[in-house]
């Protein structure tokens, strides 16, 4: 059954879901302020990286099922259902989420409702928010209309956002249980072909349901600096922190994933979630239950740190007048993301030591640029190394993970290579003459 919906904010969220529920078959119309993202998207490019979504895209829009508008009148006109895919940035010099962009949508589009509406939340959000604005939307809409809010968390993984979005691993869904309404129904109408696919529904109250991201997402932090704690320890005393990951792994109640220590983790999820995380928790009066969360986030910041250590140390102990080749700028591979990318901090840290930098990534090159202009980027990774007395490699891409030892040999000045993601081979790059260092081995 097709439901004509709208999507609100065509970011990576937005436009992700918006392509996807097309896809299933829905009417989407996608809705943004951005008249120059509202452009490219209709003519079928995606403003970002993310393996499939354009095709996605594209298909949708020669169907007829999916078109952008930057009309809130339009919106509520075309659509009963209603979905908020915008951002939440961290506040600028605080650790809370900035809520503008949610707050913004309800405000414009609740006193246009002239229908019974159902609006669902995508976005990350504190925990409270979804009730504060149902409150909100009931308040502003035109006397007599009736408006739903729920919560409908995103789990969505960059490089994989189709796939999560079209074959979850389940799907929450929050509700105000003081005003029971349509939206388990509707949701259970978007999702049918997903319901079919028996993934797991889970139903719950809406503080529930945005506590279910919030939590997986500092759970996943916590893990990643736990590993990078005993790369640490394995540091001080000559062990090996990926053979003590496989080993502990092995435990089911561990499990591997998210072992892998390294240079930590980035991007515009993790670390702007556990810091609003820890923030609203403060405010709840809770905030003895998050104090943890500082350490994930003091451990992560540390990796960093310690890179530039490495890349120091592998120099001779000062970095001035050194060249020195950073492989990668995204905050993982299958990105274009940099936004808070330990990879471009540690080449910025560096640079500022006196070195001179050369970055080089195999799709984040214009958002790389865009943010850290004073940086030097090459086309490729041969004219990334030329003449680098040590080479970085902080995203762990395939092709860097491939690269041959020998033919890059010829182009250094000196062979000596800091693995920050821990995704080389140390015996063949050992073998082949190079001075071969990992974060944690």
């Amino acid at each position: 059954m097709s439901t004509p919906m709208a999507v609100f904010g065509t970011g990576y969220l937005g436009a992700t879901h918006a392509a996807c529920m097309a896809e299933l078959g829905h009417h989407v119309l996608g809705v943004d302020v951005d008249e120059s993202k509202l452009a490219k998207l209709e003519a079928g490019e995606v403003p970002f990286y993310e393996p499939g979504l354009e095709e996605v895209l594209k298909r949708n829009i020669e169907a007829g099922r999916l078109r952008f508008t930057s009309s809130y009148e339009e919106a509520a006109e075309f659509a009963d259902v209603h979905f908020i895919g915008v951002g939440t940035p961290q506040k600028k010099g605080e650790f809370a989420a900035d809520l503008t962009y949610v707050d913004a949508v309800i405000d414009t589009l609740a006193p246009l409702l002239k229908r019974p509406a159902v609006i669902f939340g995508k976005s990350t959000v504190p925990v409270g928010t979804a009730a504060r604005l149902g409150q909100r939307a009931r308040a502003l809409a035109p006397a007599g209309v009736e408006v739903e809010v729920a919560w409908n968390p995103e789990f969505l993984r960059e490089g994989f956002a189709v796939q999560d979005t079209l074959h979850p691993d389940r799907l929450v869904l929050g509700l105000d249980r003081e005003r029971p309404g349509r939206a388990e129904e509707v949701a259970r109408e978007i999702y049918a072909q997903l319901l079919d696919e028996r993934i797991p529904f889970l139903v719950t109250d809406l503080a529930t349901a945005e506590l279910v991201k919030t939590s997986a997402n500092a759970f996943l932090a916590t893990k990643i600096s736990f590993i990078n704690a005993m790369a640490e320890v394995c540091e001080a005393v000559d062990a090996d922190v990926t053979v003590l990951a496989d080993a502990i792994g092995h435990d089911a109640r561990i499990g591997r994933r998210f072992l892998n220590a390294g240079l930590g983790f980035g991007g515009g999820c993790l670390p702007k979630d556990i810091r609003a995380f820890m923030a609203r928790a403060g405010e709840l009066g809770a905030d003895h239950a998050l104090t943890f969360l500082r350490e994930v986030d003091a451990v992560n910041m540390r990796r960093r740190t310690r890179m530039v250590e490495m890349a120091r140390e592998a120099c001779g102990g000062n970095l001035l007048g050194t060249r020195v080749a950073v492989l990668g700028a995204a905050f993982k591979p299958e990105s274009d993301d940099v936004r808070d990318s330990p990879a471009l901090n540690v080449a910025g840290q560096i640079q500022l030591q006196g070195a001179a930098v050369t970055v080089y990534d195999p799709k984040a090159m214009e958002n790389s640029r865009r943010n850290f202009p004073t940086l030097s980027y090459a086309a490729d990774v041969n004219e990334a190394v030329e003449g680098a007395d040590v080479i970085l490699v902080l995203t762990e891409w395939k092709q860097f993970c491939d690269l041959k030892p020998a033919r890059l040999g010829k182009l250094v000045r000196q062979r000596s290579i800091v693995d920050g993601r821990n995704c080389l081979d140390p015996t063949v790059w050992r073998d082949a003459g190079w001075n071969y260092r990992g974060m944690g081995r």
